[in-house]
């Protein structure tokens, strides 16, 4: 049985994990989905490092909210950089499933869909690269975009 160790955040406006969990139980349904709620994301790399390593996960999902400001960008650069050491460290995906609020500056009704529609496909994501590698190699260069419509290849 496969395990997904998933973390998010109180931060988030949104509940991405539970729209990701949905859909990786669709995908997956023997998979053991353990999730963890941190503050926020300069939480997440040490949580999901523990819990992937106590829980013996093979793959793991992360879900970000960042704000609008200069440290807000700052700060979810370095969370960006520590969670790229947790992968190396580890030696298994994480999927980064983060919104920056300015994405859509002033329509909460569109963040929100952005924010669903990123959780869902990245889930989708990690299945592929856990069962179905190929199909990712079959999709290379076919302008695939989490959150906004595919933009298509060019040429």
């Amino acid at each position: 049985m496969v395990r997904i160790c998933i973390v998010d955040t109180t931060f988030a406006r949104v509940d991405m994990a539970s729209a990701a969990i949905e859909v990786l139980q669709t995908l997956m349904p023997s998979a053991r989905i353990v999730r963890r709620t941190v503050p926020g994301i300069k939480d997440i790399p040490v949580e999901i490092k523990t819990l992937m390593v106590r829980e013996g996960c093979e793959a793991g999902m992360v879900f970000g909210w960042v704000g609008p400001t200069l440290n807000d960008k700052i700060s979810y650069a370095v969370y960006s950089l520590a969670l790229q050491q947790v992968q190396l460290e580890l030696g298994r995906h994480v999927i980064d499933v983060t919104v920056h609020e300015d994405e859509a500056p002033g329509d909460e009704r569109r963040l929100r869909e952005i924010a669903l529609d990123r959780a869902r496909k990245h889930a989708e994501n990690l299945y592929l690269l856990l069962y179905r590698p190929e199909e990712l190699t079959r999709r290379a260069g076919t302008g695939r975009r989490q959150g906004y419509p595919d933009a298509g290849p060019i040429g």
